[in-house]
């Protein structure tokens, strides 16, 4: 995964838009990288198994360059993700309107999975066990079973609060 994507302006001159086409307006990808982190709460977007569309609200961190998420694993989501990982995570700050669109992939390292949690503890205070490439929410009845997903970007886009910027960002193999 490309942690630094190319950034250009999503419109040009010739798509007669009132969105600018300057090119000093293109917005970094740390911005993203904030926006997720400020987030509490993001949208993921999955396909259903028939073709038709699933969102539900999730709380996003930011992890090794990439915003992470969990699932219990025979929700909705997570079963949608098990067929196709193809997803869209959409996030807002007060500065941008987020668009991720990428591959969801289940973190099954301990590191990995630790380095989530971890995230998930600073922002939320949410505290998780790791046992067997899984999360495990042990302060609840039952111990609940959480996978744990890193989403691989393939393209951004970025709409500033003005309502006049726009950015897409394009990553290795797009």
């Amino acid at each position: 995964m490309s942690k630094n994507p190319v950034a250009e302006l999503l419109f040009s001159e010739a798509d007669a838009t009132p969105i600018s086409t300057d090119p000093a307006t293109v917005k970094s990808w740390d911005l993203a990288r904030t926006c997720v982190e400020s987030a509490h709460r993001a949208w993921l977007s999955t396909g259903r198994p028939a073709g038709g569309p699933h969102a539900v609200p999730l709380m996003p961190v930011w992890v090794d360059g990439a915003p992470c998420f969990t699932s219990r694993p025979h929700s909705r989501k997570s079963r949608n993700l098990a067929g196709d990982p193809r997803c869209v995570l959409t996030a807002a700050d007060e500065t941008l309107d987020l668009v991720i669109e990428g591959e969801a992939v289940r973190i099954t390292d301990e590191n990995g999975i630790r380095r989530v949690l971890d995230a998930f503890g600073a922002k939320y205070g949410w505290g998780l066990s790791v046992r067997d490439g899984s999360a495990f929410a042990d302060d609840l009845p039952g111990s609940p079973e959480y996978g744990v997903y890193r989403i691989v970007p393939t393209r951004a886009f970025g709409y500033g609060a003005d309502g006049s910027t726009a950015t897409r960002w394009r990553f290795e193999g797009e």
